[in-house]
């Protein structure tokens, strides 16, 4: 079993939730986030049932695992969103739960659905969000411009957002995540909507930020992306950490050859092909 820190947990190979000491190029850093025993209930369900992970600078992760497993309550846990959960949550040092702001101004965020202010331009709304992380606003406007041209955006950027395709929703709630220039980023499905030019420069927007040291925490169900842009996998099934390492340890370890196989294995899932066929079937029925 590969351990927390994304390397073999040779004390107990049958606890993946062992936190242990990180080893290797992030041996010398501070994690920035850390998570110990992390358990989040609804009802007599719980959603995450001890979660323990240290991450640092630098990392790309891939944060995956089935519907329901708990990986969007994980990041709103460490955004402050959500409250009435167990363990220690640090961000920076700070809990969420000390009720403090100062963290999150290093933090950007694209949630999987967002309720953008769209009667709102995209200038406006940009501004208006810069502001909100401390940016003076004619420095948050033109930044925004800027970014706006490099996203082919340059025209619309006094258009209602409204009025705007899903694609073009998308490039303005990563560009708002990113006017601050944050330490963290934590984004969840930040491809969905984008043609397939943007994905490529998305791509090598995060890993330039990375070798700068941001960290990007990375949730998405498209498993061939997260496979290419993480430099370290976590899959969580039934609210725990099932496997935690490079796409290389974890192929190792599985003995599969892409991660959507890998992911297939770990969760137990290998019914894909049966429903589907039951699926077609039903929908052929006259």
């Amino acid at each position: 079993m590969i351990g927390n820190n994304g390397y073999s947990n040779s004390n107990n190979p049958n606890n993946p939730n062992n936190p242990s000491e990180a080893t290797g190029q992030f041996s010398h850093k501070e994690p920035v986030i850390t998570l110990r025993d992390l358990r989040m209930r609804f009802g007599e369900r719980y959603v995450l049932n001890g979660i323990d992970l240290d991450v640092f600078p630098g990392q790309i992760i891939g944060y995956i695992g089935p519907n329901g497993a708990g990986k969007s309550t994980t990041v709103k846990i460490m955004l402050g969103l959500v409250e009435r959960y167990t363990g220690e949550v640090r961000v920076f040092g700070a809990s969420p739960s000390d009720g403090g702001v100062d963290y999150k101004k290093r933090i950007g965020y694209v949630p999987e659905v967002a309720e953008m202010y769209d009667t709102l331009t995209a200038r406006e709304y940009l501004t208006f969000i810069g502001e909100l992380y401390g940016l003076a606003a004619e420095d948050a406007e033109s930044k925004a411009r800027r970014l706006m041209e490099m996203f082919g955006l340059r025209d619309v950027i006094n258009v209602r957002i409204a009025t705007f395709s899903k694609g073009m929703k998308q490039k303005v709630l990563i560009i708002s995540s990113l006017l601050h220039n944050p330490d963290i980023l934590f984004l969840d499905e930040p491809l969905s909507g984008l043609d397939a030019n943007s994905v490529m420069v998305v791509k090598e927007i995060l890993a330039l930020l990375a070798a700068q040291g941001k960290t990007i925490f990375y949730s998405s169900h498209i498993m061939d992306v997260v496979e290419k842009i993480s430099d370290r996998i976590i899959l969580l099934d039934g609210g725990r950490i099932v496997a935690d390492g490079s796409f290389e340890q974890l192929q190792g370890q599985s003995q599969e050859g892409s991660l959507e196989q890998i992911f297939n294995q770990l969760t137990g899932f290998n019914e894909h092909r049966e429903i589907a066929e039951q699926f077609v079937s039903i929908v052929q029925e006259v």
